[in-house]
């Protein structure tokens, strides 16, 4: 059984993360999402929050796919986790050429560090390209509508967080 790791912040979980993970289940039979908690950054959600979005957005995901999800976090490195769960691939999703410059970069890194995990790239599907979570924290904080980039739960979890209720 191959194992995969995709590992980020999923401060908040979008559509794109959904995206990739839905890939990655197909090329793995166990996805191991990990997410990343560092001590001197300061997160909308916590770590906890996170990784119940996660499950609920992405399980039914790696389900349909006939793929396992399973949630981690770590506060260490990416190589680290992927060791300590028997992970053979990273899976980055790519939306651009900046994040393609950036990733290679990583990919070779990590790859010094671990050369028995290789990392696969997974192009972001046209539809979710442009979304960041950065703009989507932006946007609800500012009362913006982020139902177009977020699962339906995420976007609600956001409006409380603004104290707006979500949008329709």
């Amino acid at each position: 059984m191959t194992t995969a790791l995709y590992a980020g912040s999923f401060d908040p979980v979008t559509n794109g993360h959904l995206d990739v993970i839905r890939q990655a289940c197909r090329l793995a039979a166990r996805l191991v999402v990990a997410i990343g908690v560092h001590p001197g950054k300061a997160p909308l959600f916590s770590a906890e929050d996170r990784a119940a979005m996660l499950r609920e957005t992405g399980e039914p995901l790696a389900r349909a796919e006939g793929a396992t999800l399973d949630v981690v976090t770590f506060d260490d490195l990416a190589v680290s986790v992927a060791r300590r769960h028997g992970a053979a691939l990273f899976i980055r999703g790519l939306r651009d050429g900046t994040d393609l410059d950036y990733e290679m970069q990583l990919a070779g890194m990590n790859g010094t560090m671990a050369p028995e995990v290789q990392t696969v790239f997974v192009p972001a599907s046209i539809h979710v390209r442009p979304i960041t979570a950065t703009l989507v924290r932006q946007i609800a904080a500012m009362g913006g509508d982020v139902s177009p980039f977020v699962p339906a739960a995420v976007a609600a979890r956001l409006a409380a967080r603004a104290g707006k209720p979500p949008a329709a």
